[in-house]
């Protein structure tokens, strides 16, 4: 028997403030003034991508700043393709690099419009020859430096393009827990759309991006924490003392077999939160419905009744 209830125990339903998932495996994101000025200069960036692929592939093109996220470079490469271009870019000064990762496919129709194709060529993942190496490779010059443009101040550290990998567990960009600002750009070239990321090692744009000018106050946090704690929906349950029992038991469980379970005919069930034991409750009714009816908390047994409804 299954009793849920959306609210702290005791408490009417009613809505509460909007909750926003957080993970506190990764607590470093960033502040929201630095994700906006990132995010007017990568849509700059974008604006001269497209200007600059427009001009070189001579089909209308069009690329658009999607996200902009804070990550380690092990969950940035995790969520990539397996099969794909990635072409390492060195800082000076910085060991980890740059990377701008696109589908190799994209950037073979590209490289058929630049050779004097009027349709899109339907390829598949595939490694470049060293033409179409040196193409891209000058493709994506010219883009670095809309890039520093873009960017200005922000980036310091001088940037050039390194090697071209296809694998994206292979290529070793950064260390695994290393913090990559991450921005996604989707990009439309006549009539094929597709998808690139541009991950930039943490440490070349935090220092010039300064701290946050708003600091958040942390005197009332616990009572804040306590607060939201109370909104978050839980599993109540009625349970009986559980009987520990062989597989093979289990197994040969069939209709009509009896199973004993060690729970007292006088003594209530158990009020069981998220699988923890809160109180005792008895079996009851609200009008055609199954409710239950505390009788007695563990850690205070003259605890007030209390009714929780189906």
């Amino acid at each position: 028997m299954t009793v849920q209830e959306h609210s702290s125990l005791g408490a009417p339903a009613r809505s509460g403030p909007a909750v926003e998932p957080y993970d506190f495996r990764r607590p470093t994101t960033l502040a929201r003034e630095h994700s906006r000025v990132l995010e007017l200069a990568l849509e700059t960036f974008a604006r001269q991508w497209a200007t600059q692929l427009t001009a070189k592939v001579r089909v209308i093109s069009q690329v658009t700043c999607e996200q902009i996220i804070m990550e380690t470079y092990d969950e940035y490469a995790s969520a990539l393709p397996a099969t794909t271009a990635m072409i390492l870019c060195n800082l000076h000064g910085i060991d980890a690099r740059a990377v701008i990762q696109f589908p190799a496919s994209a950037a073979l129709t590209w490289v058929s419009y630049m050779l004097g194709s009027n349709t899109a060529q339907v390829v598949d993942e595939r490694k470049f020859t060293q033409v179409e190496q040196a193409l891209i490779r000058r493709l994506f010059d010219d883009a670095l430096e809309d890039l520093r443009y873009s960017l200005g101040s922000l980036l310091e550290a001088a940037i050039s393009i390194d090697t071209i990998h296809y694998n994206s567990q292979f290529a070793q960009a950064a260390a695994t827990s290393d913090l990559m600002i991450v921005a996604s750009f989707g990009i439309r070239v006549g009539d094929s759309s597709t998808t690139a990321t541009l991950a930039i090692p943490a440490e070349a744009l935090l220092p010039q991006l300064g701290q946050p000018s708003v600091a958040v106050a942390t005197g009332d946090a616990r009572e804040k924490v306590a607060l939201q704690l109370g909104w978050v929906p839980v599993e109540v349950a009625l349970s009986l003392s559980p009987v520990l029992v062989n597989p093979s038991r289990v197994l040969s469980l069939a209709v009509g077999d009896l199973l004993i379970i060690p729970h007292p005919q006088h003594r209530p069930l158990n009020l069981n939160v998220e699988g923890e034991t809160l109180a005792r409750a008895a079996v009851g009714a609200n009008g055609s419905r199954l409710a239950c009816v505390v009788t007695a908390a563990p850690e205070n047994e003259t605890h007030p009744k209390r009714r929780l409804n189906q």
